[in-house]
This record gives C-alpha cells, structure tokens and sequence, in this order.
C-alpha cells in the first residue's frame, strides 16, 4: 500500500489532475489533503480540499457530476496526483465538458 504521507511531505495541499479514463482529455486541476484523498480511495468517487470555501467537497455532492475514479497516481516528485476518472456530465462548473476551453492565441 501507498505511504499517503509522502504526498503530503512538502505541503498540505496537492493538485490533482482529473483526466477522463476513456478519452484521455484533461478536464480540470484542483486541489486536495490528505482527508480527501483517503475518503477518494474509500468512495472511489473525487474529493477535493476547496480553498475558497476552506472545506471537503465531494465533486457532484450538489449538480450530481461525479468523478468516479478508476485509477490514481503520482508524479515523480510525490507532490502532484493524476485521477483517472469516468465522468457523469460534465465536470466544469460553466457546464462544459471539461474546465479547459479558454484558448489563448498564441502571437505570430
């Protein structure tokens, strides 16, 4: 089993990028502690730490867009996870399928 307080060695709180299990697409960054990340794993369902309302929140408590998690990992340096998640509806806020669809054109 994974030593969760390694994750948390440098901060207590971490991102985590959701990509979606199937497609691949990123669908948003957010954060969580060590709180959320073990209530993930017991739910198998995303939790993050929400820093402006300094709370848990159970993605899709309130609109019923869960992130079911499939698989988690950690990058190399043990400070950042990556979820990979089945979606029911969309993940952003606005609606959208992901939190990722602002482009910004890149100068010529």
């Amino acid at each position: 089993m994974f030593d969760l307080e390694a994750l948390f060695q440098k901060s207590e709180l971490i991102p985590v990028i959701i990509q979606d299990a199937d497609t691949l697409e990123v669908l948003m960054l957010g954060f969580t502690n060590k709180e959320a990340v073990e209530l993930t794993l017991k739910t198998k369902t995303a939790w993050f730490w929400s820093r402006s309302r300094q709370k848990l929140w159970n993605k899709g408590e309130t609109s019923g867009h869960f992130l079911h998690v499939e698989r988690m990992v950690t990058d190399c340096d043990t400070d950042t996870l990556l979820y990979f998640c089945h979606p029911v509806g969309p993940t952003c806020h606005t609606g959208a399928k992901s939190c990722f669809f602002r482009e910004i054109a890149m100068e010529e």
